[in-house]
């Protein structure tokens, strides 16, 4: 499970990660990302934590597959809050092959399209 500090819950959030921040597309996933280094609400040394959220729509599966894709994603992000910087708002939304897609698979889409938002990697 996600920490609650760490949740994106209000629609101006994810709609702020989607249309202001970076987009990285993977076969199985799209992960926009919005840094907190330009937040207007970053104050000092309260930096707030970063937080994630998640779209997957009917076109992944029915409610079973839709609710496992977002049991594994949220467990996949949450292992990776560490490399995310304070403040910084990200949302994963599945594509409709992340249905069928195994835990290994999603995290190497992940960890690609994490990479190459933080700069780790080549467009």
């Amino acid at each position: 499970m996600l920490p609650t500090e760490n949740r994106l819950r209000r629609r101006e959030d994810f709609a702020t990660a989607v249309r202001r921040g970076r987009r990285a597309g993977r076969p199985l996933l799209v992960v926009h990302l919005r840094s907190g280094a330009t937040d207007p609400h970053v104050t000092g040394e309260n930096a707030p934590p970063p937080r994630a959220g998640f779209v997957v729509s009917k076109a992944v599966g029915g409610a079973v597959v839709r609710t496992a894709v977002k049991r594994r994603l949220r467990h996949l992000v949450r292992e990776r809050l560490a490399l995310l910087p304070p403040g910084s708002l990200v949302v994963v939304r599945a594509l409709p092959g992340a249905g069928n897609a195994d835990h290994e698979q999603l995290a190497r889409d992940l960890d690609a399209a994490l990479q190459r938002l933080l700069g780790g990697g080549a467009r």
